[in-house]
């Protein structure tokens, strides 16, 4: 018997299903799991539950999803598949057409289930998928859980990995970012203080976007559907019979375990994302991630020990970030990026992309570009007065910030280029040139906002481009930007049953995987808003229904 191998008599627990990890994956395993009539626990490695999601913006790209449908939005699996195509492509095994098709078809049971349990599912019909223009792109296939009354999980909420409770949703940050600049801003801000007052005055704590998700899932899995969830019990290994996956080594708060899983175990335990030695030795750079510090890969490293093919562990999901300072991780930034009056340059004072585009891509023209960088943000005075800006919105963050040199205001744009260390003359050529492209409204070397989805977070109240705005008045801000990260896209290549795979595609009998260990099906781009969440819920549930369906 090998090493890793246990005689079923002697196990401590015994499961039909283990998962592993307690985000939208393994949470999402876990509901469709007890839903088949199968037993599950859930391991979380950390003292707090909820991984990513989360601390995410929480919304699921889910094309032709049942809610479209009821609003009369057209959509098709025809249309669905032709844009994955067209901007997926198949840079691997974890894309395959095959892959693609089980996502697209597995959406209608994931909503359908999740509703069935009471979780409350809402569209953001204004969300544009990240490159609309293509051959099946379509407005509104994003999906999100809407503000959850946190309450309702009594103590659970206090370990919750996201950090905070408001009740916004993934559609109003696109206005509230305008919020006291555009009339549609105002209301949408006035609209989220009724929402936030009339929860309190109801005795409720609601909490939106990613908070939601985790929330409302941990009071099916755990309240509803009486699913154990562990915390500070991570894997240690998995137990192997003749190749087969039979169960799980775990350590739970310190003790050593093992626990059978009759029918598999699902790893759901998130990217490597805070792992600088493994991101230096397969990204060759340490990154700055925005993701939950659990989020190590070990899941990843046991599978490939145990056998399993992997792809795409040199990406993520890259974006550009403010830096770090002081105790305070990287902010990653996105509608800020497309609001006028700003623009993004590397170290010689140049721009050298659309600083709307979606962030994957940004984040990927940033590596191409200068891996090292420096990058700096830099803005007009009016970006600050009109916008609501995430990153500089705390007082004492701002003065730390300051003091570290992330962030520089100077009166003129030959100051501010000698305080940040660019060349003044080709910044303000730099400058002059984007001015011409503000005022024509098209910019002419990068194509910002162009794309529906650049204009998403642009200020209509600006012509003739929502996105671009001169840079003309001071005092003028800039900030110190890095690539940054939402986690890592390698991880297990795993077939349309979320089957882990090993090099020559047999599969791992008992051994399944999804979310961000296993590699993205999504490939090396973002299609959509919410496509780490979207397929990471999605492969859950079928890899359960796989386990319920295997004897």
């Amino acid at each position: 018997m090998p090493a890793n191998s246990r005689p079923a008599s002697s196990y401590d627990h015994t499961y039909d299903v283990v998962v592993v990890g307690s985000g939208a994956a393994g949470l999402s395993t876990a509901m469709a799991a007890a839903d088949s009539g199968l037993s599950v626990v859930v391991l979380e490695s950390t003292d707090k539950w909820g991984g990513n999601t989360a601390m995410s913006g929480g919304g699921m790209w889910l094309p032709n999803n049942p809610l479209m449908k009821r609003d009369d939005v057209g959509d098709s699996r025809v249309e669905a598949l032709a844009y994955l195509e067209a901007t997926v492509g198949e840079p691997g095994a974890a894309s395959n057409r095959a892959r693609k098709e089980a996502f697209v078809d597995g959406v209608e049971d994931f909503v359908l289930t999740a509703e069935k349990y009471g979780v409350e599912l809402v569209r953001a019909p204004d969300y544009a998928d990240y490159y609309p223009e293509k051959p099946g792109g379509k407005i509104g296939r994003a999906v999100e859980v809407k503000p959850f009354d946190v309450k309702r999980i009594g103590s659970w909420w206090e370990t919750c990995q996201a950090p905070v409770a408001l009740p916004v949703k993934t559609d109003d940050v696109w206005l509230l970012g305008r919020a006291w600049s555009t009339p549609a801003g105002f209301r949408r801000g006035a609209e989220l203080v009724v929402r936030a007052a009339g929860g309190v005055l109801r005795g409720k704590k609601l909490a939106g976007i990613g908070a939601a998700f985790a929330a409302s899932f941990v009071d099916v899995v755990v309240q509803k559907q009486k699913t154990p969830l562990w915390l500070n019990a991570p894997l240690e290994d998995l137990i192997m019979d003749e190749g087969h996956v039979v169960g799980v080594r775990v350590t739970r708060d310190g003790e050593p375990l093992t626990i059978e899983a009759r029918r598999g175990v699902m790893l759901a335990g998130g990217g490597f994302d805070q792992n600088k030695q493994m991101r230096r030795e397969l990204q060759g750079i340490e990154g700055n991630p925005s993701g939950a510090p659990g989020n190590l890969g070990r899941p990843i490293e046991i599978a490939y020990k145990a056998g399993a093919a992997l792809e795409l562990m040199d990406d993520a999901w890259w974006g550009a970030s403010i830096a770090p300072v002081d105790g305070h991780g990287a902010a990653f930034i996105v509608g800020e990026r497309s609001f006028p009056y700003s623009i993004i340059v590397d170290g010689k004072g140049e721009r050298f992309a659309n600083e709307s585009e979606s962030y994957v891509d940004l984040g990927h023209h940033m590596l191409e570009h200068d891996k090292d960088g420096p990058y700096w943000f830099i803005a007009d005075t009016r970006h600050a007065r009109r916008y609501l800006r995430t990153y500089a919105m705390d007082p004492r963050l701002n003065k730390k910030m300051t003091e570290a040199g992330i962030m520089v205001k100077a009166d003129s744009l030959a100051e501010l280029a000698g305080k940040i260390g660019v060349d003044p003359t080709r910044l303000d050529a730099t400058v002059d040139r984007f001015n011409g492209f503000a005022k024509a409204g098209v910019d002419g070397d990068y194509g910002r906002g162009n794309s529906a989805y650049d204009r998403y977070y642009g200020d209509p109240l600006v012509r003739p481009n929502p996105c671009l705005g001169p840079l003309e008045k001071g005092p003028f801000t800039a900030f110190k930007v890095v690539i940054g990260d939402l986690g890592t896209k390698g991880g297990v290549v795993t077939d349309a049953d979320a089957r882990v795979l090993r090099e020559d595609g047999s599969v791992i009998e008992g051994l399944y995987a999804a979310g961000n260990n296993s590699a993205a099906v999504m490939g090396r781009t973002y299609p959509g808003p919410g496509s780490t969440i979207g397929p990471a819920a999605v492969f859950g549930f079928r890899g359960a229904r796989h386990m319920a369906a295997s004897r």
